[in-house]
């Protein structure tokens, strides 16, 4: 196999000294990760420092580090370690010949890279590269990039933010050929001025497009002409997608599949021969879902991959940890429930989305929802968890737990809805907080509440640890 890199090569990019010559086939900079014959990048933070750990990198089989202080083992030396993972990214991108997408938005877009990777992947028989988790930030994508094989044929990054000019700063590292805007969502709006300061701030994704780039942005997003013209600015291929009859890559007709998730007739508009049509199945359920799926096919056009195989990888999707994986778990008291973990993360347009798909979700049992705090909405954050409550009663809910400080707003305003109008909600409970004594108070609600074909929804922002109620529950070790 050949190497990812040599020292010499990462010596060159990074403009280090090197102490021996070796060959590494991976790239980290956590040395918990480190494996047999990976890089280590020596990183400095405010809370620690990766020098700390260079020994234990190298017990695990690690084949060389960069570091900014001589070490015992095979290193190469730099005046400043996060610099160098910047500049061997750079070098990584500009020694491949890959198709390049970059994926933001401020929801589905770990969703859109997993998929879109997976697309790509079985259309070039396993030269598909894509960042890993979410490793979307200023050390994930250069980490992600430098992990990049040189004969790879497709690169698909995640790119996130919280402020404005971060977005730039990523995408002129990324340097797509194709950026995707999944959606534009209030998550983090604590840190801006509105909802369109943030699509101002997504849209710096363009800025790094290559010479003859495309952008691909939601047609049915109230900022969508916000988007075209930023996009505009940086390219002349601008790429709709969504369910209005004017998108460029639509989808005509969407119903249910067997086993769940869509089956979806899209089209695709050709200024040469006409529209082109494609059906195919999106095994995740909801209508996000199918959103996503057109960004994805749009995407896959704009590279010149295959459509068809594309449309095979929707089919074979299965939920991502945290974002929508459906878990069937078995019940101390006998029976089994269905579990959808939701637990990564949450903002008012993925609450509602994912309340909306419960609500089309069969049920012989009761449906159970456990809804976290929605995190950095500043100012807006009472007005956003009291809206939340029309949509928790839609989705038919049953037994509600919210969780976290901000869900008070919430809980009024279920309690004055319930009392007005509704008799199928059986029970509204709160608990503050974000601590594993929480955690442990959910376990126990949930564990007295739930029985034998009931739904259970998780979510919320990840601060809470939900993921910890979702790992016990699946793990039977409660």
């Amino acid at each position: 196999m050949t190497a990812l890199w040599t020292s010499s090569a990462i010596a060159q990019s990074v403009q280090g000294a090197v102490s021996a010559d070796f060959e590494v086939n991976g790239v980290a900079f956590d040395s918990r990760e480190i494996g047999s014959g990976d890089l280590f990048f020596a990183l400095k933070g405010e809370q620690s420092d990766g020098h700390l750990y260079v020994d234990n990198i190298y017990a695990a089989g690690g084949a060389g580090a960069v570091v900014s202080q001589p070490v015992d083992g095979p290193h190469i030396l730099v005046s400043d370690t996060t610099k160098a993972l910047n500049q061997l990214a750079i070098a990584s991108r500009a020694r491949t010949d890959a198709k390049i997408i970059g994926v933001t938005g401020s929801v589905g877009k770990t969703g859109t890279k997993e998929a879109l990777f997976a697309a790509l992947n079985r259309a070039s028989m396993g030269k598909a590269h894509r960042s890993v988790k979410s490793y979307n930030n200023h050390v994930g994508v250069p980490l992600s990039l430098s992990r990049m094989p040189a004969e790879c044929q497709y690169g698909i990054f995640e790119m996130g933010m919280n402020h404005a000019g971060e977005l730039a700063q990523l995408t002129r590292l990324v340097r797509p050929d194709v950026a995707i805007i999944t959606a534009i969502a209030p998550a983090h709006i604590g840190h801006f001025s509105g909802v369109e300061a943030i699509a101002d701030a997504k849209a710096e994704i363009f800025q790094g497009l290559t010479h003859e780039g495309a952008a691909i942005i939601p047609y049915d997003s109230p900022h969508y002409e916000r988007l075209r013209k930023a996009a505009l600015r940086s390219t002349k291929k601008v790429v709709s997608f969504g369910f209005d009859e004017q998108a460029d890559v639509r989808a005509i007709d969407v119903v249910p599949a067997q086993g769940g998730g869509s089956l979806v007739t899209a089209s695709f508009r050709d200024d040469g021969d006409g529209d082109r049509s494609l059906c195919f199945t999106v095994a995740e359920p909801g209508k996000h879902w199918v959103s996503n799926a057109l960004a994805i096919l749009a995407a896959v056009r704009a590279v010149g991959g295959d459509l068809a195989s594309a449309g095979l990888a929707l089919a074979e999707l299965t939920g991502l940890d945290g974002r929508g994986k459906r878990h069937q778990i078995e019940l101390k008291d006998g029976g089994e429930a269905l579990l959808i973990d939701e637990s990564y993360n949450a903002n008012p347009v993925s609450m509602k989305a994912t309340l909306d798909q419960l609500s089309n979700e069969s049920c012989r049992g009761k449906k159970i929802v456990v809804l976290g705090a929605m995190g950095e909405l500043g100012d807006k954050a009472q007005a956003y968890h009291e809206a939340l409550a029309d949509d928790v009663i839609a989705s038919g809910a049953e037994v509600i737990i919210l969780v976290g400080d901000e869900m008070v707003h919430a809980q009024a305003q279920l309690l004055e809805l319930v009392s007005e109008q509704l008799d199928h909600v059986r029970e509204i409970s709160h608990v503050a907080g974000s601590s594993e004594a929480v955690t442990k108070t959910i376990l126990a609600e949930v564990t007295k509440k739930i029985s034998d074909e009931d739904i259970l929804l998780i979510k919320g922002s990840n601060y809470l640890g939900l993921a910890k109620v979702v790992s016990a529950l699946v793990s039977g070790e409660y």
